[in-house]
């Protein structure tokens, strides 16, 4: 068994669509209207086809879950989140774990917490030149 897919429920599919192509590249390949699968195994699916199959309300921003990607250039990333016309709303700016680590956490527009982190390899380098 492997794990294909996480899915997010969402308010407004064609928002998301263009939140996560802007600020992390994600491109759409499959679209059933209302079901989008993206690169990178993001699933977007319409708050309302949810509902209907849980037969239950969603709720969002629990803060009990985070999408995790890898930004080499975290500078130039940051510049983007400032730049872009979508209304930022920071979990945490960027900050430097205790074990070097650059990151940064947001929200995308329903809510859901996304981590944008160094990889390993650029902040291990930097821990071990210094």
């Amino acid at each position: 068994m492997k794990l294909k897919n996480i899915l997010l429920v969402v308010k407004d599919i064609e928002v998301s669509k263009r939140f996560y192509k802007t600020l992390f590249g994600l491109d759409v390949i499959t679209d059933f209207d209302g079901n989008v699968i993206l690169t990178e195994g993001l699933v977007l699916q319409d708050k309302a086809i949810w509902e209907r199959f849980i037969k239950r309300e969603v709720t969002t921003g629990g803060n009990q879950a985070e999408l995790y990607f890898e930004e080499a250039d975290m500078d130039a990333f940051l510049e983007k989140l400032k730049s872009c016309d979508f209304p930022i709303e920071y979990v945490n700016e960027d900050m430097k774990h205790d074990w070097g680590q650059r990151v940064v956490r947001i929200y995308d527009p329903d809510k859901h917490m996304i981590e944008i982190g160094e990889p390993m390899e650029v902040w291990k380098k930097e821990t071990e030149d210094k």
